[in-house]
Formats: structure tokens, sequence, C-alpha cells
């Protein structure tokens, strides 16, 4: 227990201080440690949790996320424990980015693989630093299991993404609300194809199912959120409390939310607004 709680302590105490200087422009331990344990929630779906949230010790070291009738996905240990740590640099990015593991396979959903393909170079670069950095655990989550066809590959191999200026913008909006935290997959309905991301961004009707029960994303297009002030936005997308003081359900990442900064929550709900309704 002790090495556990010292491994834990050294790591809120790294994380406290890098959180603070979340600034883009270069790859970065503090821009990587900001957008993993912030907007980009990593461990909402790679670190084992209970009815309490992720179990201390265990970050990133993989769990089972979603099992229906199409598929059992698991996502993988991404901390050094995993065997990403036998992956270098440029194969944990393209594996990010592109959904292509190092021999050749793809990986399947619910990973939004379409999204992450713009992630810029800087960002999946300090996505990676930052995962290199946090403590090993040892684990095994199994693999994923799939009763229906995986794309070849979700698109053309990706060279390089220039960042996108920071600031309280449509522009950076869309990149934070698409390639970082993907609240337009969850929050787009389900087609044949996958989530409808290309005609149907943020219209909803996406279910979730888990021990909660069943989950349906609602539309966070302009027209679905006039009736919502942003500070009423801003305490559903970080504390999932609702206006009238009800609680929302999982699998919205709360936790790892209400760690972004205000410019940024800014400009997602600029970006939200802007967008045409259903």
């Amino acid at each position: 227990m002790v090495p556990r709680l010292f491994s834990f302590c050294r790591r809120a105490l790294l994380l406290a201080g890098l959180m603070a200087s979340p600034a883009a422009g270069e790859p970065s331990l503090e821009r990587g440690a900001y957008l993993v344990e912030g907007p980009a929630a990593c461990g909402n779906c790679h670190s084992p949790q209970d009815m309490n949230g992720p179990i201390a010790g265990l970050e990133y070291g993989g769990m089972l996320v979603e099992r229906n009738d199409l598929f059992t996905a698991v996502a993988p240990n991404i901390s050094p424990g995993g065997r990403v740590a036998q992956w270098t640099d440029v194969e944990f990015v393209r594996a990010i980015r592109e959904g292509i593991r190092p021999d050749g396979s793809v990986i399947g959903p619910p990973m939004p693989i379409r999204l992450y393909r713009g992630l810029s170079d800087d960002d999946v670069q300090s996505i990676v630093l930052y995962l290199r950095s946090v403590p090993a655990v040892e684990n095994d989550p199994g693999q994923s299991v799939y009763g229906m066809p995986i794309p070849p590959a979700y698109g053309p191999p990706v060279n390089s993404v220039p960042s996108v200026p920071e600031g309280v913008t449509v522009e950076y909006g869309a990149y934070l609300a698409g390639p970082v935290a993907h609240c337009i997959e969850c929050h787009s309905p389900m087609g044949p194809q996958g989530p409808m991301i290309d005609t149907h961004a943020g219209q909803g009707g996406m279910e979730f199912h888990g021990p909660w029960g069943v989950s349906v994303a609602p539309p966070i297009t302009g027209a679905a959120l006039t009736g919502y002030s942003d500070e009423e936005m801003a305490a559903m997308i970080r504390q999932g409390i609702r206006p009238d003081g009800s609680r929302m359900m999982p699998p919205m990442p709360y936790r790892w939310l209400a760690r972004m900064t205000d410019a940024d929550l800014a400009a997602i709900l600029l970006y939200l607004r802007s967008l045409p309704p259903a």
C-alpha cells in the first residue's frame, strides 16, 4: 500500500503543477497533462472505475468500456505498464490519430478515430509525452471482440495537422469540441456507418448503456441550447447538474471536464451555439 500511495501522491503533486500552465504552442508535458486529465478525458475510458469513479493507483490501466450485440470494447492499458510501452512515439501517435496499431491491426469503436485525426501535431505529441510520464500500471483488461466489420483504415495517412490558434473563437471551440473532447461524436445520432458527425453533428440521440441504465445524449446545437445560459451550461458540463438541480447520468466525463479552463469552456459553448438545428 505504501508504494502505491507514494506513487499516487507524487502523481497528484505533479499534476497540480502541470495543470496550472496548459498553454499550447509546441509539444510539452504541461499541455499533455491538461489535455489528458482535462477536456480529452482519456481516463473516462482507459481507467478502471467503480461507483465512486477511477480507482486510485490504476489510472490508465484499461477497462471494459462497452458490451453489446455487435461488440465487446475493451480500452487497453495506456500507462507505461501496458503494451504501448513497446511502441515508439510515432507508433503511439499513429494509433491515436489513425487507429492503426504497430502490427497493422485497426482499432475499433468506440475510440473516436475520425475526430482524433484532427488532433494537431503538437497536441497529440503532448498527449503521448504525458502518458509516458504517468505511473506504470500492471493490468491486462483483455481484448476487444467485434462481430461486425472494422474498416481497413479510417482515411489516408495523417501526415501533419497544424495547431489551431487558441482563443474564445468558434474555430478553437470546434477544435476542442471535436478532436479534443469529442463532444460531437457522443452527441450525434448513430447511423449505419457510425456517429453521423458529418451530416447531423450535435443533434443528439445516441444511447449509452451501463450500470446506471440507459443514457440518451441530448442535442447540443444552438437551437437546443437557447433556453440555457452559459452559467447553466457550465454547471451541466462540469458538474453534471441541470438547472433544476437534478443529476445527469454517465458516461459524460464531468470530473475531467471540470478541469477545463474558463476560456476553453467559453470557446466550446460559442461553437455549440453556432451549430445549425436539427
